[in-house]
């Protein structure tokens, strides 16, 4: 075992712990802005589904029941601009980072092989290269990358750290230039439903890949949109070249979504409702933080979509840890996220009213 946990980094959240101690002593406790986990209530309607579907004794299939794949393509064509997708181009997944994580090895990769992935990116793109023993490597422009030995290129819009947005443009001319070269893409979209001075579009979309899913995965969670991080609800929408070998890999690696689980999405994927909710309660989070954070001396880049504020003070991202974390107040260092953000602070807004408020006072 211990050789392949040799091939991973040090987990980075392990880093944190002293600053948590340190926040954690604060007299009105401390208010955890470094995870991006959903703090809401699971909607009803998605609770009551799961409920119904709860005496599930026989194994779920891979691949979903026909009423998930249903789900999945109405809601891919109806949100994302997709158009004739089919069961064959759908696959659930048990949470989107366990897909991240084991892509590379269920693609084949290995070494000699190459995955790169955003400079500023979320660490399991890496993970997921180096439990594959394949090269790995981070870019600005994708296309400025020598597609030799490239067999997957990770977008991730928008992004995790950042809330960078790719434009319609800019995806439309990655997706040629990769077509050309025949590297395949997939697509990192689950904040793609929380842009807020953008509006993300996915690879999926008609205008982007011209009506051919040839060569781009899209992938799509419901942890963020739907408060659903504890059931471990995602999946893949594009290419079913790519797709139909993956989920015979995965038949045989008993990577299934519960049955009780694939109801739920069901459920919340046909409910657009819960989703504007959601996102006004993240909106109302975002603003207050960011006018707090402004008035403390921080400047905000990117953060135009996703759960989080990409802040600095021109210093060390251990410095503002430290800082913040004399007022109570924990967020995630920049390099978690690659030695770009060595000056900058992810902080979440994924914390329950009273816990910004309480933030914001702080700040103050």
């Amino acid at each position: 075992m211990s050789a392949v946990s040799d091939r991973l980094p040090t987990f980075p959240w392990d880093k944190l712990e002293p600053y948590k101690k340190t926040a954690a002593a604060h007299p009105d406790g401390i208010v955890d802005l470094s995870v991006g986990t959903p703090v809401d209530p699971v909607p009803e309607l998605i609770q009551k589904a799961l409920i119904d579907a709860a005496d599930s004794p026989g194994y779920p299939t891979v691949w979903g029941t026909p009423a998930l794949r249903d789900a999945i393509t109405g809601w891919v064509e109806r949100r994302l601009g997709a158009r004739g997708v089919t069961h064959r181009h759908v696959l659930p997944i048990v949470g989107s980072k366990e897909l991240v994580a084991w892509l590379p090895t269920q693609l084949g990769l290995g070494p000699g092989d190459r995955v790169a992935y955003p400079r500023l990116a979320y660490p399991t793109y890496e993970v997921g290269a180096r439990l594959a023993r394949a090269e790995y490597e981070v870019y600005d422009d994708p296309t400025e990358l020598d597609p030799r030995g490239l067999k997957l290129l990770w977008l991730n819009s928008p992004s995790n750290p950042t809330g960078k947005v790719l434009s319609g443009q800019e995806l439309t001319r990655i997706v040629a230039w990769a077509r050309e070269h025949g590297v395949l893409i997939f697509s990192d979209e689950c904040y793609l439903e929380l842009g807020w001075e953008a509006d993300p579009v996915s690879v999926l979309h008609l205008d982007v890949n011209g009506g051919s899913y040839d060569g781009i995965v899209a992938v799509h969670s419901l942890s963020k949109r739907s408060n659903l991080a504890g059931y471990r609800a995602a999946f893949l929408a594009g290419d079913p070249a790519v797709l139909g070998p993956l989920l015979e890999i995965r038949k045989h690696g008993g990577m299934m979504t519960s049955a009780p689980t694939q109801a739920a999405v069901v459920a919340a994927l046909g409910d657009d409702e819960h989703v504007r909710v959601q996102r006004d309660r993240y909106a109302a989070r975002r603003t207050a933080l960011r006018g707090a954070l402004e008035a403390h001396g921080f400047r905000i880049e990117h953060s135009e979509a996703s759960l989080y504020l990409w802040a600095t003070r021109d210093e060390s991202c251990w410095a503002t840890v430290a800082h913040l974390a004399e007022l109570g107040v924990l967020v995630a260092p920049g390099d978690f996220y690659g030695e770009a953000g060595a000056r900058h602070v992810r902080v979440a807004f994924t914390a329950t009213d009273d816990r910004v408020e309480a933030a914001v006072r702080r700040l103050a």
